[in-house]
């Protein structure tokens, strides 16, 4: 991690937590991940570097801190590499390098939700960044639907791995359509509409799982979905963030409505 990252835009002294602060919000913050609160205080500093968004400060205590500190440093990664990373191949790396210890992560901790989820994640955002059909082509979008297969059975509150399931049907059905999807990788819409429910009911303040379920309709209805997906991409923006990530996703909504 020699690079220096780019710094968050929007920092605000409501997303710096301390201890006790963090342990209060903790459920809300994390009901979209299902983390649990961590036992080791290295690990609870370097979540509150994540909230802020000090990602790579996040990213450089979990790794040094071990063991649960790994799943902050995947998650601090990723999301840093998604939104704030402007070099093409620096993101794609990064994506690589999550993916990687998140399989690492799985083989010591099999119970560890997050282990698979944040491999899904970065392999998908990968995928996307590559092309989904050149991904497809490579064999990734069967190793997604496992892992997010397997964070689901383990968490089946996950409402992140909800999202990013109904994502894979609809990238899916988008890219080679519902006959292909259905037949080779298992992908249909009325599953895809699900889990995008699913992750809304259990995380109800998500301004991501708003923009989700927006692009997904999108992918699976074509220009009728339109008005919903704005509507939706409304709520998104009205959301009201709690932590850096969040911001992330309420100014990600604000762009897309202003397109």
């Amino acid at each position: 991690m020699a690079k220096t990252w780019a710094k968050f835009p929007y920092a605000d002294k409501k997303f710096v937590y301390t201890a006790a602060t963090l342990k209060k919000a903790w459920d809300r913050l994390h009901r979209g991940d299902c983390e649990p609160f961590p036992k080791d205080a290295a690990v609870v500093d370097a979540w509150i570097a994540f909230h802020a968004g000090d990602f790579q400060k996040a990213a450089e205590q979990g790794l040094k801190a071990g063991g649960a500190g790994v799943t902050v440093a995947n998650k601090a990664t990723a999301i840093y590499a998604n939104y704030l990373e402007e070099n093409e191949k620096t993101k794609l790396a990064l994506f690589e390098e999550v993916a990687g210890r998140a399989e690492q992560q799985q083989a010591d901790e099999p119970k560890n939700a997050n282990a698979f989820y944040w491999h899904a994640y970065a392999l998908g955002r990968y995928a996307q960044g590559i092309s989904v059909a050149k991904a497809l082509a490579a064999g990734i979008g069967g190793k997604v639907r496992t892992s997010l297969e397997a964070a689901l059975k383990l968490a089946p509150k996950h409402a992140d791995a909800h999202i990013a399931l109904g994502a894979y049907h609809a990238e899916i059905i988008d890219k080679v359509g519902a006959m292909v999807g259905g037949l080779t990788y298992g992908a249909k819409k009325d599953t895809g509409l699900k889990h995008f429910e699913t992750a809304l009911k259990l995380n109800p303040d998500s301004a991501i799982a708003r923009i989700e379920q927006a692009n997904g309709f999108v992918m699976l209805e074509g220009k009728k979905a339109l008005a919903r997906a704005e509507a939706l991409y409304a709520e998104a923006a009205a959301c009201v963030p709690l932590d850096a990530m969040e911001a992330l996703d309420v100014e990600l909504a604000k762009s897309e409505l202003e397109d």
